[in-house]
């Protein structure tokens, strides 16, 4: 597309007008909003094992929803920064993307899965999953305040 325009346009602004504007992340996080990120995520980590400790289950169940609270922790930093990534125009495989989200569900899915087996009370079933919920939300938060805080620093220099 070629586009003439009348007047005193210099190519510059031609130039100028055609790029796509890239979007700057400059917004430093408040660090109320830190501390309770961090707050959420230990609150929800600590309840969890917490609860795994007290638990009546035998040894391998306790270490299976341990690993699935690590799983899913993982996977929801790798979705987080794998968005993050692209909204910056940071390249990202589509099979990274892919994997990460296929993950994140995967660790929910486990969990579900876990708990609708289990031989836990219904509120106990109801604590496990909230709470691994708030560990994935807050983790999700703390990375995006890391990266975000890391973003500005470096910029300033």
């Amino acid at each position: 597309m070629n586009y003439k325009f009348s007047g005193d346009v210099s190519e510059d602004t031609i130039e100028n007008v055609t790029k796509k504007e890239k979007k700057v992340y400059d917004q430093k996080p408040t660090p109320a909003f830190i501390s309770a990120s961090w707050a959420a995520l230990f609150v929800g980590m600590i309840s969890y094992c917490i609860g795994l400790w007290n638990a009546g289950m035998v040894l391998n169940e306790k270490g299976y929803y341990f690993t699935i609270l690590l799983f899913g922790l993982f996977s929801a930093v790798s979705v987080q920064k794998s968005v993050r990534d692209r909204l910056e125009d940071i390249p990202v495989t589509d099979m990274y993307y892919g994997i990460s989200w296929f993950t994140t569900l995967v660790s929910i899915l486990l969990l579900i899965i876990g708990l609708w087996n289990a031989d836990l009370e219904l509120s106990e079933k109801g604590f496990y999953g909230m709470s691994f919920a708030l560990s994935l939300f807050a983790a999700i938060a703390v990375q995006k305040n890391t990266r975000d805080k890391k973003f500005i620093e470096n910029s300033k220099k």
